[in-house]
């Protein structure tokens, strides 16, 4: 009798809520294959992204996904070289969040922070100081950030980046573990592309909102 009875309160419950449930589960399968955020934790990404940044990732961008799974439906882009992308790293065992900088079919090499993507010497330009750079990756210009720091790894020697790998970075360029720890990042551990800061808290000042931050443009 009381396992009838709890059937029959269960029932009850699904009746009188289904439109709460399916908008949980709609707004689930949302996050899992078109469109989640994610709080950015380190200073990686610094100047572009800041410690304490909700951004937005576009999980459409690349490829369309049954929602709760990694499988594929079909492609839907490619990714760029200058992309910011959120993976999930198997070699680091973490989610992160890296800018691309070199796609398959690229060879690249760094000698003292200095990027040579396909044998093309990669400008800086520094208008006020000499932490914070323009970064011209073929194209497409972003800021990077140089600060001192006891051990960092501002050379590596030439990597053609094979079909299915990307190359990447962080804009934090002294300061960021990235693929020059890690190795070439699968495309398949890619989740999806930031487009935009959300807003975010300032964690020094009691979590008040940073005015300047919301809906700000990442690429």
């Amino acid at each position: 009798m009381k396992k009838y009875n709890l059937s029959v309160k269960i029932k009850k419950i699904g009746r009188e809520n289904w439109g709460f449930m399916l908008f949980i589960f709609l707004m689930l399968a949302s996050r899992s294959s078109i469109a989640d955020w994610y709080h950015v934790p380190s200073g990686s990404m610094l100047p572009t992204i800041e410690i304490g940044d909700r951004i937005f990732v576009d999980k459409m961008a690349y490829r369309l996904e049954v929602p709760f799974t990694d499988i594929s439906l079909m492609k839907t882009g490619e990714p760029e070289r200058g992309d910011i992308i959120v993976f999930m790293s198997k070699a680091a065992d973490q989610r992160l969040v890296k800018r691309v900088i070199g796609i398959p079919g690229d060879s690249v090499s760094m000698t003292n922070n200095q990027l040579v993507i396909n044998g093309q010497v990669i400008s800086y330009h520094s208008e006020q100081d000499k932490i914070i750079f323009d970064e011209d990756l073929l194209g497409i210009t972003h800021k990077v950030q140089f600060i001192p720091v006891p051990s960092k790894r501002d050379s590596f020697d030439n990597v053609n980046i094979p079909e299915g790998y990307l190359l990447v970075m962080g804009d934090n360029r002294n300061n960021s573990v990235d693929s020059r720890y890690y190795g070439l990042v699968p495309m398949h551990e890619i989740q999806g592309k930031a487009t935009n800061v959300l807003y975010s808290l300032d964690s020094e000042e009691y979590y008040i909102p940073k005015s300047n931050r919301f809906f700000k443009k990442l690429i």
